[in-house]
């Protein structure tokens, strides 16, 4: 058997002057009794992915949050392999990287600079947040095997280790998972449900893989003295206490000092409000400042405790306007109450302090937000209490973009976006469901946060009902828009077609106001069924220029001779056009007689002229005659051709009109031939109001970049005059016609302008687009942002 690896690096040690060492026969034995096991149990993850993933899309509230999800599916069968590998090769250079002697440089510790807590980094900190879970809870239930683990590699190898850099350790397998999902382009809500597989299918069990590796390390006399340590016991869960009384609150907010951890409450409160905390605490003098009543030898009170006093103050105020201050003193006159009674000088603890003052700057932000209506900050605002409960109870409040209370925050301020508060707030469904929740919460929420989920599950069905219908109606209006635009266009292109082909022509009245009111019609449906260069429009314009061609008074014999054979197909052309265009039937027969006749008085205008000219001069001139007697070949007489032809065809002409027709053809005149100087202009379905002048603006103008950074989905608000204010959502951008649809928050179109018309609304500060980001993360990104101002002038 071998007894050390025979794979030497060749090359030269980095720059940073380090060096690899061979690794030991039971450090290879356990490398790979590890990968082997993770192997199989990466693979359980990827193949109860699918499964679980397509469960959360069959349940999903919107198409959105479906299509999410089955694209999370896609693209971990896609990267399942890569993630694989690269998980496992993170693996291998963990344990290559033990014997990895650095010479000459410190350990680097990085410090927490608060300037680089934003926002922008939140999906981080969710999966900062969740990878501590785990890695708590695997200490937790097994934090002895990774010990001794640790312990024993540490003799093995020359690298000091501990159970954060153990390659085995949860918190590096934890982050090896993470950096190989990094190609995964899946949002944050979905990495999470993947984590939480990886919890499962990985995590789950590990204990077993870390005895397998500690009894290898034994089996190859690695320490094998080390004993276990016997688990910590469990703190035993504290009993429910009820809300107090007003005559309960001194007794029982004073003698619960049993209830108080603040030490274990700090270690559980995630980094996120942890680093607020400390940002706080460096402006805390100027921000909020301290309590006067609050003495030094003030006993503080625990998280339960003041829970309770909250949900009395819940209970006693359900119409409290949201004012931090008044808040304050009215908890300050409480805990006064309570610390004369007990003769112990009570005060809050500085971690719920904090949180109680992060809440209240978060509802200020909220209360002054130009997004939300008057009327629906003032019930948005009786929500402080609970939110400070919540805050009080969870610190990862702070941290969870998906904590039930937040999202249920969210939601209400997204939802409400479109309202006005010009609405009947006692009729309308959205403020009533609103004040609903509000109510629910005031009343029933104590200290179990699970109340959030039912209501967050309840708002979301009937916000997803809602936007089905405000959905359903505003496809419909956008459809009505972007048709009307085509017909615009078309009608447009065939004005330009129509007056291509008869400006500076002429024709007979009848047949020109023919082709302006009817055929009109027959080329805009050829235009918008088939396009521009179809051969049906084609054949629609070629038809025009047959009828056109067949009322011309000065034909030639050829010409005049070769009607005969296009005339009844010009007509079935003609019969066709109108039927398939839905022309109204009454009209077109009597076009059509009208065509008739036309065409009657055109050939009976040739005859008359014939038999002026044969009254005149013979049909054979004498020489002709002479020249026949004499035997020679008569010759080609094109006046004699040319009357034969004619009489021929009137005759032909006559037999085919209605005795109605025929009568008129003798007694009308000859028809009256118009010439069109001037350009035709369609008649639109319905009428259009003419376009008001608009301003020239520069292409770099800085209202025309606003109104171009506009999307679809997007609210406006709109300054109608100095009292009114219109709140409507952007709904489609016309391409064709260059307009903007606007409707309000049910679907129905409120507005409509041009990419002029906006930019000029946007240069008078008329208009304004409201941030339709989710309201929790502003305000939080708000009150960092102050906090950061007020340290740096501190």
């Amino acid at each position: 058997m071998q007894t050390d690896a025979k794979v030497v690096p060749l090359g030269k040690p980095g720059a940073e002057g380090a060096a690899v060492g061979r690794l030991p026969l039971p450090l290879m034995q356990v490398r790979d009794l590890a990968v082997q096991g993770l192997r199989v149990r990466i693979a359980s993850l990827f193949d109860k992915a699918d499964d679980s993933l397509f469960e959360l899309a069959d349940k999903a509230g919107s198409n959105a949050e479906q299509n999410a999800f089955f694209e999370a599916m896609r693209d971990l069968r896609l990267k399942r392999k890569g993630i694989e590998r690269s998980f496992l090769q993170s693996l291998f250079d963990g344990f290559a990287r033990l014997n990895k002697v650095e010479i000459g440089r410190p350990a680097k510790v990085e410090a927490v600079a608060m300037d680089s807590l934003s926002l922008v980094q939140n999906d981080e900190l969710e999966e900062s947040v969740a990878v501590d879970t785990m890695v708590s809870k695997v200490m937790g239930r097994d934090g002895s095997g990774v010990s001794h683990l640790t312990t024993r590699l540490n003799t093995l190898v020359s690298k000091k280790l501990d159970d954060k850099n153990n390659p085995l350790g949860p918190q590096r397998l934890c982050e090896s998972f993470l950096e190989a999902c990094q190609s995964l382009g899946v949002e944050i809500k979905v990495k999470l449900i993947i984590l939480k597989l990886f919890e499962k299918h990985v995590l789950g069990d590990i204990a077993e893989l870390y005895a397998e590796a500690n009894q290898a390390l034994i089996k190859a006399g690695v320490l094998p003295e080390l004993k276990s340590q016997l688990p910590r016991p469990q703190r035993p869960a504290a009993p429910q206490r009820p809300v107090l009384r007003e005559d309960e609150i001194s007794d029982d907010a004073a003698d619960d000092t049993d209830w108080l951890d603040n030490g274990a409450v700090a270690a559980e409160q995630g980094h996120a409000f942890a680093a607020l905390q400390s940002l706080m605490s460096q402006v805390r003098g100027l921000a909020f400042p301290q309590r006067s009543a609050a003495r030094q030898d003030a006993v503080p009170v625990s998280s339960r405790d003041l829970t309770r006093l909250l949900s009395f103050m819940q209970q006693r105020h359900q119409q409290f306007s949201g004012d931090g201050n008044e808040l304050r003193e009215q908890l300050d006159g409480l805990l006064v109450k309570a610390s004369a009674k007990s003769g112990k000088a009570r005060s809050v603890g500085q971690v719920d302090d904090d949180a109680i003052n992060l809440v209240s700057m978060l509802f200020d932000f909220i209360l002054d937000d130009r997004n939300l209506s008057d009327s629906l900050k003032a019930l948005i605002g009786r929500l402080q209490i609970p939110m400070i409960k919540v805050a009080v109870i969870d610190k990862s409040f702070f941290s969870r973009g998906g904590h039930p209370a937040r999202r249920l925050l969210n939601e209400i301020a997204s939802a409400a976006l479109g309202w006005s508060g010009k609405e009947d707030s006692e009729r309308d469904a959205l403020y009533q469901k609103i004040e609903v929740i509000v109510q629910r919460l005031l009343k029933d929420f104590d200290d179990d946060p699970a109340i959030y989920n039912e209501l967050l599950a309840d708002f979301l069905n009937f916000v997803g009902d809602e936007k089905r219908r405000s959905e359903l109606l505003e496809q419909r209006t956008r459809d009505a828009e972007e048709g009307r635009a085509r017909s615009q266009v078309a009608r447009e292109k065939v004005e330009e077609l129509l007056n291509m082909r008869l400006v500076g022509r002429s024709m007979p009245e009848l047949v020109l106001e023919f082709l302006k009111e009817a055929w009109s019609k027959v080329l805009l449906l050829a235009y918008l069924k088939h396009g521009i260069e179809s051969e049906q429009l084609k054949q629609s314009l070629d038809t025009m220029e047959q009828l056109i061609w067949s009322v011309q008074p000065d034909l030639g014999a050829d010409e005049r001779r070769r009607l005969v054979s296009v005339v009844p197909n010009l007509l079935k052309a003609l019969r066709e056009g109108l039927e398939e265009a839905s022309y109204d039937p009454f009209a077109t027969s009597e076009f059509f007689t009208k065509l008739e006749v036309l065409h009657m008085q055109l050939f009976t205008q040739h005859k008359r002229a014939l038999e002026k000219r044969a009254e005149v001069e013979p049909l054979v001139s004498v020489d002709q005659q002479q020249a026949a007697s004499e035997g020679d070949q008569l010759l080609d007489v094109p006046l004699l051709q040319d009357e034969l032809c004619s009489e021929f065809l009137a005759a032909e002409a006559v037999e085919t009109l209605s005795p109605a027709a025929s009568a008129v053809a003798v007694e009308v005149e000859s028809p009256v031939m118009v010439e069109v100087v001037e350009e035709i202009v369609l008649a639109s379905p319905q009428e259009r109001e003419p376009l008001a002048a608009e301003e020239l603006l520069p292409d770099d103008d800085a209202s025309l970049a606003q109104v171009d950074a506009l999307h679809v989905g997007a609210w406006v608000e709109l300054n109608e005059d100095e009292e009114h204010k219109l709140r409507c959502k952007l709904a489609a951008v016309i391409k064709p016609t260059g307009k903007y649809v606007f409707v309000n928050r049910t679907g129905m179109k409120v507005l409509e302008k041009t990419r002029i018309g906006l930019a000029v609304e946007f240069r008078r500060g008329s208009i304004r687009v409201l941030n339709d980001n989710l309201l929790f993360d502003r305000a939080l990104e708000s009150v960092i942002g102050n906090l950061r101002r007020l340290k740096d002038q501190a």
